[in-house]
């Protein structure tokens, strides 16, 4: 696994050892950031369920202005931290050693433009962390919300949550769905 582009381009990025984390693959990250392209330039990105932090360092080596790592296994928070120093990110970002739903309370922003959310597949936590992102004063309607998934994941829910789905990318084993909250009209 490596840097794809940017200020880290073709950096190694370590990733923890084990089942734990499935790391996204290159050829799919270099087409998730090709779509985001012009999205991360002075972002403020979340990496939630952040695994080796790849995709948040992807981000900071596009330009973004800071990425938050959030991961609560032990092995991929080294794994994070080793990476993050590799790559001399360690000023713009941000490791929440916690379970997803709770790092995002530890999230002081105005504004987060970017979430990215890649989850254990098909457990219900995609779900779980939109619930609670509905309630987060960073997220509003030009806040884009990325989920990687299992490709036969069921969103239907998102409606009842004020999501609405603005694309969907689907791979041979998965898919990255895109979304923003609905506005809110008052």
């Amino acid at each position: 696994m490596r840097v794809i582009a940017g200020t880290a381009r073709s950096l190694p990025l370590k990733t923890p050892e084990g089942l734990d984390t499935r790391p996204t693959t290159d050829r799919i990250k270099e087409t998730l950031f090709n779509m985001l392209q012009s999205y991360v330039p002075g972002a403020v990105f979340v990496d939630l369920y952040a695994g080796s932090g790849g995709i948040g360092i992807e981000a900071i080596s596009r330009g973004a202005a800071k990425a938050y790592f959030a991961e609560n296994g032990a092995a991929a928070i080294q794994c994070i931290q080793q990476n993050i120093a590799f790559t001399k990110f360690t000023e713009k970002a941000v490791i929440l050693k916690q379970d997803a739903v709770a790092a995002l309370s530890s999230i002081h922003e105005k504004h987060v433009d970017l979430i990215f959310m890649d989850a254990p597949y098909g457990q219900g936590q995609d779900r779980r962390v939109l619930t609670a992102l509905k309630n987060m004063p960073y997220v509003d309607e030009d806040t884009l919300i990325i989920i990687e998934e299992d490709k036969n994941a069921d969103f239907s829910y998102l409606d009842e949550l004020g999501y609405s789905i603005w694309k969907q990318k689907k791979y041979k084993t998965n898919q990255h769905v895109f979304l923003y909250r609905k506005s809110i009209i008052i």
